[in-house]
């Protein structure tokens, strides 16, 4: 890593540093842009319940009803819908999904104008839970109109951070919110344990200790996870191992293939109805919500598991598709050593994929649960009621280190590129 560093900051490497510095400052405005509240709109005070997901995303944003307050959540339930339309759901969507980098490209376009519709209904059902019956139908419109233009300026912003930046746009938005929100996480952790005068000091301090130990093995579990990988052997028709000198080719799948991705589905998911709630303000809707699509019940944090397992499969299966990787090994001359080309490839793939993603899932579950549990177990102790907030922070920390892994190794391999770009021109 300090290798990289040296790198980035070496004299020959200005450009990327320039993107660099660039990606910053478009991350700056969004942290501001969070803060400009929607004027004659009032500040929520309290607890969001299950908002306080995409509130933690969007850096506080909803919280103070800013111009950013929906910030590129409408996009991501954009995709999911896509990515489950794909699915030989729509025909003409599975067909795009065929068609390589024009059919992605035209994908994401439709998502996004999709994302963008869906930002003016939430802006429009958040303006009318949270400004109240009171308000005109202008009132709600003007809102609506608002924080639309807020989520298109946001993937706006997102397109120039990895078209003009470093790459990996929108994902650095929510990155970048969620940072911002962590250091008030802490300090209302810290508040509710060490400075609460309803428990025994030492006692706070202990649980305060403990509470920090589990997000230091969330950190370590996550890069743990991210970077194991199963080496599948590959033989070429045209190359021998036996020779002297020979090297075997390997395979490499991840364990966790699908990354965050899944932690981020299922959370949005399980926002849905939550919004819902507030939206229509019906009492009986919203105990439901809170009692059984809440993670901090029991019934919640089981479906919660449950939909974290099917992204898993779900997203890995969409990302690695095997019988393309088997369809491409054939064309290359490649065979897997004891395995039939073609289906039985196929099926050999999907089989190791599919007991890697349970694995990979089963973690995901282990690192995303724990501040849930360790949160649920506080809750045992009298005098001790931590916020939403300090529950949600797990799942912010593993999407944060999850996107700062995925950063660094962009910033490694353009690194790398460089350098052999370098070697090349010399000769």
């Amino acid at each position: 890593m300090f290798h990289t560093m040296r790198q980035i900051f070496a004299p020959t490497n200005k450009d990327l540093r320039k993107r660099i510095w660039f990606t910053l400052g478009a991350l700056l405005i969004f942290i501001v842009g969070t803060s400009i509240r929607i004027p004659g709109t009032p500040k929520i005070d309290g607890s969001l319940g299950f908002l306080e997901l995409i509130n933690a995303m969007g850096g506080g944003a909803l919280k103070q009803f800013s111009i950013f307050a929906l910030g590129v959540m409408p996009y991501i339930t954009a995709t999911i819908i896509m990515q489950l339309l794909q699915m030989d759901i729509v025909p003409y969507f599975s067909e795009l999904a065929d068609q390589g980098p024009v059919g992605r490209q035209k994908i994401n376009q439709i998502s996004r104008y999709m994302g963008i519709a869906f930002a003016f209904i939430e802006g429009f059902a958040f303006a009318y839970a949270f400004m109240g019956k009171t308000a005109s139908a202008f009132d709600y419109l003007y809102v609506a109109t608002i924080l639309t233009a807020g989520t298109a300026f946001t993937l706006w912003l997102g397109d120039q951070i990895t078209q003009k930046g470093i790459g990996n746009g929108v994902s650095l938005i929510i990155m970048a919110g969620i940072i911002s929100t962590l250091p008030t996480m802490f300090i209302e952790a810290f508040q509710g344990l060490v400075l609460n005068s309803n428990i025994n000091n030492i006692l706070g301090i202990a649980l305060f200790v403990a509470f920090v130990i589990v997000y230091f093995l969330i950190i370590i579990g996550v890069i743990w996870v991210q970077e194991a990988d199963r080496k599948i052997p590959v033989q070429y028709a045209n190359k021998s191992t036996s020779s002297y000198g020979g090297q075997q080719s390997f395979m490499p799948i991840k364990i966790n293939a699908a990354g965050v991705v899944p932690v981020i589905f299922a959370s949005t998911f399980l926002s849905i109805p939550a919004a819902i709630a507030q939206f229509i303000g019906n009492t009986d809707f919203s105990n439901f919500v809170n009692q059984y699509l809440s993670y901090t019940t029991p019934v919640g944090f089981l479906i919660y598991v449950v939909l974290i397992f099917f992204f898993g499969y779900f997203y890995t299966f969409i990302q690695m598709k095997p019988d393309e990787l088997a369809k491409n090994l054939q064309n290359n001359g490649g065979y897997i050593p004891g395995v039939r080309p073609g289906k039985d490839t196929e099926d050999y793939v999907s089989k190791v994929l599919s007991r890697l993603t349970v694995v990979g899932s089963l973690f995901l579950v282990i690192i995303a649960g724990l501040p849930i549990l360790f949160t649920a177990a506080m809750g045992l102790i009298d005098g001790i009621n931590l916020s939403s907030s300090v529950t949600i922070g797990g799942t912010g920390l593993l999407i944060v280190v999850g996107v700062a892994l995925e950063t660094y190794k962009q910033l490694e391999g353009s690194l790398v590129t460089r350098s052999y770009k370098k070697g090349y021109s010399r000769r």
